[in-house]
């Protein structure tokens, strides 16, 4: 039998009602997701000294960023992925800056997770200036004191994946520095708790 409802049409004013050529708007793609339940973490990286040979220059700043679109990857060998906006300041340091690390925030760490997600925040010194953190014995870069995890890695492959860069790292360290509390997570648009 031959179907013959109407295609949408391929052209520039049938996209721009439909949002896309897949035909969802980035709304509805936005509204779908939300639902999606993630954890939330601290990624977090030391950007290299400006002139690593003279020892009068001023060392690199620690960066960071809030995420949820963080996953593992593989077991063996260990490997995970963080989903980097292009362009974004993170995107830029571990094109240049393999080494990086992940704080996975408990619920009491909301704080935390809402002011690296400002848009046109202050400096990531004064960010970082009254949260307790420690340096990852191999990245250098700042891992929350008490999160309930941190994981450091080293970059193997960037994946270029439309207006984001997937950032796959093997995974170097692993702690579990906080046995209290539970995750903190985002859900329609919000951070949230279990339970």
């Amino acid at each position: 039998m031959l179907n013959t409802s109407a295609a949408p049409s391929s052209s520039p004013a049938a996209t721009a009602a439909f949002g896309h050529a897949e035909g969802v708007t980035n709304d509805e793609f936005r509204a779908a997701m939300s639902r999606l339940a993630a954890g939330v973490v601290l990624v977090t990286a030391q950007e290299p000294p400006l002139d690593p040979d003279d020892p009068l220059a001023p060392g690199g700043e620690d960066v960071g960023m809030t995420a949820t679109a963080f996953l593992s990857v593989s077991l063996d060998p260990p490997l995970a992925l963080v989903s980097l906006r292009e362009g974004s300041r993170m995107d830029d340091l571990l094109a240049e800056q393999p080494l990086w690390a992940v704080s996975v925030l408990a619920e009491s760490q909301r704080h935390i997770a809402g002011r690296f997600a400002m848009k046109g925040r202050i400096s990531d010194r004064l960010l970082f200036e009254d949260i307790a953190c420690v340096r990852g014995e191999v990245s250098g870069a700042p891992l929350v004191g008490d999160a309930l995890a941190t994981l450091e890695l080293r970059t193997e492959q960037r994946v270029p994946a439309g207006d984001h860069t997937l950032v796959v790292g093997r995974v170097l360290t692993a702690r579990l520095p906080s046995a209290e509390g539970g995750p903190l997570m985002y859900f329609k648009g919000r951070y949230r708790q279990l339970g």
